[in-house]
């Protein structure tokens, strides 16, 4: 409040007076001090305005409301100090609620107690032009002028830069009276419509652009969306209706007719509205693409089927291909175990086919749905085992950047193929056998418990057993995995089987490589059974991969190691299992010997089926070369 140290009383009459006028003036009126940057006092209508308290606009400098134009404000307030009355042009004020609005301030210079101060009356520029152009809008309305200046009436809480966007946007926009008559048109609407202002002005636009439905059938003007906006004064929209330009060519259309509410009344509507033809085209490419999609999708699925078919029988017993009674023997088993939860271990050597074992006891087994994930457990990084069986937590070691499901999780349901089982670190086996035992498990670096149901499945190529007596492997976790132990022979073993074998290795290399004409020939198949197969059957693959590729009309050549029939000499007796040591000069004499019995056989023909080559299985050239070396030549005839 302004103090005052008058005594008298019709002074202080006055200056309650003086008072009054200021706190009840309609006009926002502030008294400040511009020295010191402070509110001095202000009048209810600045409050109302601002959104403040007096409180706390007398708390507030007087940069915090008009600080965005602080230099405007600085030269504002100098020149009223100076003059005495200043008037400043748009400036920007901040309301309560931190929105800012455009003000014009006006201010005198006045003295209290000695010292200057400002009075300054803040306008609110926007509310007096929506006052003024509602007062033109129902001037224009109730004088039924058609004018361009009905575009503000209609928009009353825009600004006038309406009519300048009206006539810009993309959509087409014109507007209609109570009588339908339209009174606006923007350039978009007449372009869509092939129009003129002279066309659509003055006009009932129902009859110039939507008088039929598309087929052609009369579309009444009481049924019509765009004009019951007018008789109910709500909003209507039409999705997908049909305008017709003027060269009587139809075109799809959405459109929202909004009523124009004026003072309680409807003075008219505004009509929004735009071409859906490309868009209808384009909705309709994607549902023919989806219908292809679908069509394709089922074909695959069917076509799927049917290769999944043609596998199985391709593959005999699940892919275990042989008809030795050691592969019959673990045909049994499979279909012994397949139907239980017992865990197996499958023994035997490297490329025996111990994974093909493992995923015939998984598909023929209930979890066949679910999957069987497979863990080399010879590839992992001993530092890795714990998170890739137990999966990790983001945070939970350096790297883990976020959070990882482990492979016991992945195959929850379906089964767990761990593959070099006796490669497991000595202290991660305990925690591998508590999951085994109880089905929990929890991730590094969390404390939470997870329940998992997998069935596992262990194959190595170590004698787990020996591992266990000499402390290289838990003797618990290894009687824990040997419920049901399965041993993969070796392929030497199987001796019935190389030439079953040999042949579907051959059918699959002549369509992986695109030759059909390869076939195997019996002095080929006397070399393979003649072989030791240290590599078994992943080397016996091998070799007929290359003999595919190397072919030559149809001929495959075997490649195998060339000390083969050395390797033969090599005798075991049945009674003492003992290896007979043979010198190496009696070795090499040996070698000439059996050279010389197959040269003699054969009349000394090195080429052919019937040649000396193929009866050693070697190469003719190789033949040829040793025969030089040896100094060997043929009888004298």
């Amino acid at each position: 409040m302004i103090d005052t140290d008058s005594s008298d009383e019709w002074s202080k009459l006055a200056y309650w007076m003086r008072h009054a006028a200021f706190e009840q003036c309609p006009e926002p009126l502030m008294l400040l001090d511009p020295l010191q940057n402070q509110y001095i006092d202000c009048n209810i209508a600045a409050t109302d305005l601002l959104g403040f308290s007096r409180a706390e606009i007398l708390k507030m400098p007087i940069s915090y409301i008009h600080g965005r134009e602080l230099g405007q404000l600085i030269v504002f307030t100098q020149e009223a100090m100076a003059k005495g009355h200043a008037k400043s042009k748009r400036i920007s004020c901040r309301l309560k609620s931190d929105i800012r609005i455009p003000v014009e301030l006006s201010a005198s210079r006045t003295v209290i107690k000695g010292k200057e101060y400002l009075v300054v009356s803040i306008k609110d520029i926007d509310s007096e032009e929506r006052s003024r152009d509602k007062a033109d809008a129902d001037r224009i309305a109730r004088n039924g002028i058609l004018e361009w200046k009905h575009v503000q009436s209609i928009f009353q809480q825009g600004e006038r830069e309406n009519l300048l966007m009206l006539t810009s946007v993309g959509d087409g926009i014109y507007c209609v009276d109570t009588n339908g008559m339209c009174t606006f048109i923007n350039p978009a609407a007449k372009r869509l419509l092939g129009r003129t202002d002279g066309d659509v002005l003055g006009q009932n636009i129902h009859y110039v652009h939507h008088h039929t439905h598309e087929d052609g059938t009369h579309y009444p003007v009481e049924e019509c969306p765009i004009y019951a906006a007018i008789r109910d004064g709500i909003v209507h929209e039409g999705m997908q209706e049909v305008f017709w330009k003027h060269d009587g060519t139809p075109f799809p259309v959405e459109f929202t007719s909004t009523p124009i509410i004026s003072e309680g009344s409807i003075i008219g509507a505004v009509v929004v509205f735009r071409d859906i033809s490309q868009r209808m085209e384009t909705e309709k490419q994607l549902r023919e693409a989806l219908k292809e999609l679908s069509d394709l999708k089922v074909r695959l699925e069917d076509e799927n089927a049917y290769l999944q078919q043609e596998i199985l029988i391709e593959q005999r017993y699940h892919g275990i291909i042989g008809e030795s009674a050691a592969i019959k023997r673990i045909h049994q088993q499979i279909q012994l175990v397949a139907q239980t939860e017992a865990n197996v271990l499958i023994t035997g050597e490297s490329g025996t086919g111990k994974e093909l074992i493992a995923r015939a006891i998984h598909e023929a087994s209930d979890r066949k749905d679910k999957p069987m994930i497979r863990v080399n457990c010879a590839a992992i990084p001993h530092e890795l085992f714990e998170s890739e069986f137990f999966g990790h937590i983001r945070g939970a070691f350096t790297g883990a950047v976020r959070d990882r499901i482990g492979r016991f999780e992945l195959a929850n349901g379906g089964t767990l193929f761990l593959d070099e089982v006796g490669e497991i670190p000595l202290e991660l086996q305990s925690k591998l056998l508590r999951v085994l035992q109880e089905g929990q498990l929890e991730r590094v670096g969390e404390e939470k418990t997870r329940n998992v149901d997998v069935r596992v499945i262990a194959a190595t190529n170590k004698d787990l057993k020996k591992e266990a007596e000499a402390h290289h492997f838990r003797e618990d976790l290894y009687f824990r995995l040997n419920v049901f132990p399965i041993h993969s022979p070796p392929l030497r073993e199987r001796g019935n089987d190389i030439a079953l074998l040999a042949t579907h290795f051959l059918e699959q290399a002549n369509q992986k490589f695109g030759k059909k004409e390869c076939k195997l020939r019996q002095g080929d198949l006397r070399q393979l059974l003649n072989y030791d197969w240290p590599g078994n059957i992943r080397e016996l693959q091998n070799v007929m991969e290359r003999a595919v590729i190397t072919s030559e009309n149809g001929r495959v050549p075997i490649d195998l190691p060339t000390d083969t029939n050395a390797k033969k000499i090599i005798a075991v007796t049945a009674e003492a299992k003992e290896l007979i040591i043979i010198p190496d000069d009696e070795m090499q004499e040996r070698v000439k010997h059996n050279m010389l019995t197959a040269l003699e056989k054969c009349d000394w023909k090195l080429f052919g089926e019937d040649g000396a080559a193929v009866l050693l299985g070697l190469k003719p050239t190789t033949l040829a070369s040793r025969i030089k070396r040896l100094g060997l030549r043929p009888p004298a005839s």
